[in-house]
């Protein structure tokens, strides 16, 4: 009788733990989970680059950009220098620092507005004309030294009362700034080669069929008046370039019709989040709802968020989809009077997808090479990018004709 209670025993106990073993692993697989996305549209895009440690955001972007639409035309696959861009803009930059009498910048930084102005005025060129790293046995960019060797140079010249000039009224000074950019970066060619024919780089750029005046920024803030342009006040929007202002709620109805329609997206944006940061090598850039209190009208389990505090919700968010944090036009516009939000990143939208849990995302195409599981792209939520948007760049036709209505675009 006592062997038969013990026998009994260890098949209760077995049979409990038979009955326990699907909520383990349903527990198990809850950990274990991450992100899981399902891309809703996804554009073509070029291959991702790496700027490695040039400053040159702006310049990879605006880059991949155009390499995107001249796919979106049907133009083909492209591969355009970056350090040929980047050469005719530190050139302007340069001399505008000067006529300013060093009362701006002088830095590597830029805006999407620098890639159009220099592709109109000096034209493109194909990278096997001017590669990355080429002027220094590397296939990387490395702008370092040569910052460190133009920045004083720049600096003097500005502080110069009276500048020397050559024979045909050329400042000295510019011309000994472009030597070392042609030291470290190569010379620009004045002709070249590509596929069986003869460019200038302006020829080259009018092949393409692509024109600087088809392309427009959009921001939201809350300091200019709505469907007027205004100067994003920014250290890096040194041409002071104007962009057009717009409801928050439209700046991503914009992308989003942008992206359904077919057409790429610029993005300027602030990668100093935490929501960024800790998403960073797992693909996903987020801002997770820290107050517990408010993440039932996000449609969460509330027996899940309640009692949990900010840092418990952050970890949980760097580890599986959470309820994102939809900031008013109020909030945004704070982030940005306080300097929480910065225009420090560039990068390239070209799709839309959602996580497991209903979370709106956009496809980002990054520019630090083969860096993450994703091998160089990231899905950013709508909710980060609600947030930390600076401006973005698109093609004027990619707005609906409201919009183009009342912005008075043609």
């Amino acid at each position: 009788m006592k062997q038969y209670n013990i026998m009994r025993k260890i098949t209760a106990i077995l049979v409990a733990a038979l009955m326990c073993a699907p909520s383990m692993a349903q527990e198990t697989k809850k950990s274990d989970d991450g992100y899981k996305f399902t891309i809703i549209k996804e554009l073509p895009i070029t291959s991702v680059k790496n700027q490695s440690k040039a400053g040159t955001c702006w310049d990879y972007a605006g880059t991949a950009f155009l390499e995107a639409e001249l796919l979106r035309m049907g133009k083909g696959t492209y591969d355009l220098s970056e350090m040929y861009t980047a050469h005719c803009d530190y050139q302007d930059r340069a001399a505008a620092v000067i006529r300013c009498h060093g009362d701006m910048s002088f830095s590597q930084g830029g805006c999407f507005g620098d890639i159009l102005h220099c592709m109109e005025k000096y034209g493109l060129v194909p990278e096997e004309q001017m590669r990355p790293g080429m002027m220094y046995r590397d296939s990387l960019s490395n702008h370092s030294e040569l910052s460190a060797m133009t920045n004083p140079m720049v600096k003097a010249a500005a502080g110069t009362g009276s500048l020397q000039s050559d024979e045909n009224y050329q400042l000295l000074c510019l011309k000994a700034i472009k030597a070392v950019h042609d030291v470290y970066l190569g010379v620009p060619p004045e002709k070249f080669t590509y596929k069986g024919k003869e460019y200038t780089p302006k020829s080259f750029y009018e092949s393409t069929g692509l024109k600087a005046d088809d392309y427009i920024q959009i921001t939201a803030f809350l300091h200019e008046p709505l469907y007027k342009t205004f100067a994003v006040e920014s250290p890096d929007n040194w041409r002071h370039d104007l962009s057009y202002n717009v409801t928050l709620d439209e700046l991503i109805e914009i992308a989003d019709r942008a992206i359904a329609q077919g057409y790429p997206v610029g993005w300027d944006s602030d990668v100093s989040e935490q929501g960024f940061r800790m998403g960073s090598k797992k693909g996903f850039a987020v801002l997770p709802v820290t107050d517990a209190n408010n993440v039932s009208a996000q449609g969460s389990d509330m027996a899940h968020w309640i009692g949990m505090d900010a840092k418990a919700i952050q970890d949980e968010a760097a580890e599986r989809p959470t309820p994102q944090r939809w900031v008013s036009p109020e909030e945004r516009q704070l982030g940005w009077e306080n300097h929480e939000t910065n225009d420090d990143h560039l990068m390239l939208i070209y799709g839309t997808a959602k996580d497991q849990m209903g979370n709106e995302y956009y496809m980002v195409k990054n520019s630090w090479g083969d860096y993450n599981v994703y091998h160089g792209m990231f899905f950013c939520s709508k909710a980060f990018f609600r947030y930390k948007t600076v401006t973005i760049m698109i093609h004027k036709d990619a707005l609906s004709k409201e919009m183009k209505k009342k912005l008075k675009i043609d």
